[in-house]
Parts: C-alpha cells; structure tokens; sequence
C-alpha cells in the first residue's frame, strides 16, 4: 500500500470559488482577500487579519511592524522550521535560543527570563505540532521586561488554550497556508493582530510601501498614489483568498477527523517499546497539524528508509537549527548547547496525519511503523 505523507483536502466548491475569481477582473488583492481576511478574523476572534504570501513573510513584516531591527536579539526555540530563524536574519537581529521541553517540543518558558538581555527585543513562541505554548507565562514574563510577543501559529490554527487562541495574547500571531497546512492555498499566510497601529503597518510593508493597491487603483476613480515607507512584494492573491474560504469553514469538522486520528495512533504507539512522542497538555486543545514519533536517535534513519520502502511517507519536523551549517558556523554552535532540542531533532520522524486518510491505510501505518521498530 502506499500512503502519501499528505493530500490536500480541497472541495469541488473550492476549485469552483477559483474558477470564478480566474474568469473575473482582479487575480491580485481585492475583495476576495478581504473576504477571508474578515473570515479569518472571526474565526479567530481578532480585529485585524493581513493576508500574505507565506508564514515567512508574516513573521518578517511582523519583526518590523514591533520595531526590531539590525542588532536587537530575539529569544525562540532552536526546534522549528528554519524560517522562524531566517526571519529574524532578514531584519538583521540576532536569534538567541532557549531549550524546548522535553515532553512537548515547546519552548522552555523557564529558561526564557535568562536568556533576556538589555538588547532583547521580542520572543517568537513557536505553537509546534498544532499545540500552543504557555502563552500566559510567556505573555508576563514578555511585559515585565517591555518584550514584544510574535507567535509562529504555522502549526496552530485551530489551537487553544481554555479561551486563548493564537493571537489573543501575542503582539502578532503568524500563520501558514503552505501546501500541507490544515487548511491550504498551495503557498500562502496570514499576520493577526488586536493592535490598530500594528496592523496598518502590516498592510503597508506587504505591498512596496504603497499607499494603494491595485484594486483600490483600478475599481475606482482614478488617483494617485505615493509610497509611504520601503515595503515588500508580499501581499496576498484573491486566488489563494478563494481557495482558503471553504477550507476554513470545514476547519472543525477536519480537525475531528485528524483527532480521531492522532489519538489512534497514541493508543497503540503508547504500547510499543522504543517508541515515544510529544505529549499534549490538559486543557490544551491540539491542531494536530502532525503527529511524530521519537525512536532511538542511532536507529532513526534506518527506520525513516525502511517506513518509505514500505510506502509510507514520512519526514522530519525538525533538525534543531542550531545545527545546521548556517546557523552552526554563524553562530559558532555546538552540539550540546541545547539537548532536548537535539534529542527530539535527531529521533523524531513524522508520519501521516490528515483528514483524507482512510481507515486501512491509518492501520496500514501502524502496522507499517510497529513492525519496522520491533524488527
């Protein structure tokens, strides 16, 4: 058998919601975006949703927006995607890296208040796996200091803590709409925010700096327009804004089904021997945008070939990005600096999680995955 690590979970409704955009006027930002920005905000409870090209440019915006730039430091989690990291790089800041819990993968919160320093600007909690961090904890600790808080939701867009979702408590949440997130527009993202001021700074730097978009250009009477500030090419299209609207109103009934899933697969790998994989908090409620387990570090890559020989798609969510050669190098990093993140990095593999997956290939996984650990 063979079981994707991913399928998109796109309606024939959806592709007809493009379809209509693609036979209309405007392919770019116009009022299909701020449809979904509207959407988005609602599901969220939020007052401000900016749509953008990707999750990087989300959190790179939101950098700016909070005022850190060239030589401010930014406290995060060396476990995360490598854009996280890259974002702070591209405003020329400096990532200062605190250690992950071992039992969730999440930033540490008690190892945060010593990393701070008189040139710490901001903390990016990144919500891994579709769970939240502590974001009461991380939120005190960031306004005893006068820290910004931008969260990296790619992971998290159905999370919650009791009645704390992404971006009730942060500066800014990020998210992604890449083409395995829970909901998709191939490429994609959104920045979110309570923040007025915040939020206009956001629609500015996501299109040059401009003081008017191509809409407002062109389904209106003409006039000019000026560029306020230097921005960047990151606004979002009607066509991802299309594909997203559907998506996101089948959100919850999706996530049923992954829960339905990922708690399938902790019933029986909490069973097995030489197999672990992160815990979620009481009262937290999980995305569950992946679901990975840990293995022996030495026996992970045999298992991770031996698991795709069999059909079964996998990754690695992640390598620790302290690492990696650019970040090693730069930084002078070495091995040891922060051991759960190495641990989880060089053991984890991540095995499929979505609602398209039938109920034979979901046992097929298991079995699949039992049989190459116990072997």
């Amino acid at each position: 058998m063979k079981v994707e690590f991913f399928r998109h979970n796109l309606s024939d409704d959806d592709i007809k919601r493009v379809e209509r955009i693609l036979h209309g006027v405007i392919l770019t930002t116009g009022e299909e975006v701020k449809d979904f920005e509207r959407r988005f905000a609602s599901y969220l409870d939020v007052s401000h949703v900016i749509g953008l090209t990707s999750c990087t440019a989300a959190l790179h915006l939101s950098l700016i927006a909070c005022g850190v730039g060239p030589g401010d430091e930014v406290i995060t989690t060396p476990m995360t995607f490598i854009a996280t990291i890259n974002a702070i790089e591209y405003v020329g800041a400096i990532p200062v890296f605190v250690d992950t819990e071992p039992d969730t993968a999440l930033i540490d919160p008690a190892r945060i208040e010593r990393a701070i320093t008189k040139k710490t600007k901001a903390i990016i909690p990144v919500h891994l796996y579709g769970q939240m961090c502590d974001m009461e904890v991380i939120r005190r600790i960031a306004d005893s200091h006068g820290l910004k808080v931008i969260e990296d939701s790619a992971h998290a867009i159905e999370s919650g803590c009791g009645e704390i979702k992404p971006g009730r408590l942060g500066d800014v949440a990020c998210f992604s709409f890449y083409a395995t997130k829970n909901i998709t527009s191939g490429e994609g993202g959104a920045a979110v925010t309570n923040s007025e001021e915040i939020a206009e700074k956001l629609r500015l730097l996501r299109l040059h700096g401009m003081s008017a978009s191509a809409a407002d250009r062109y389904n209106s009477k003409f006039r000019h327009w000026d560029m306020e500030t230097l921005g960047w090419k990151y606004n979002m299209t009607n066509i991802q804004a299309a594909m997203l609207i559907g998506q996101l109103e089948r959100i919850e009934e999706r996530l049923q089904r992954r829960e339905e899933i990922a708690q399938r697969y902790e019933r029986v790998f909490s069973d097995l021997e030489g197999v672990d994989f992160p815990v979620t908090c009481g009262g937290h409620k999980s995305a569950r945008h992946l679901f990975t387990i840990w293995v022996e570090s030495s026996k992970r890559d045999d298992i991770l070939l031996r698991l795709q020989e069999r059909g079964i798609g996998v990754a690695v969510n992640y390598r620790s990005v302290h690492l990696l050669k650019f970040y090693r190098e730069k930084y002078k990093f070495n091995r040891g600096s922060f051991p759960n993140a190495e641990r989880i990095g060089d053991s984890t593999i991540s095995i499929p999680l979505y609602p398209g997956l039938k109920d034979e290939e979901v046992e097929y996984v298991i079995d699949t995955v039992s049989s190459v650990v116990e072997s």
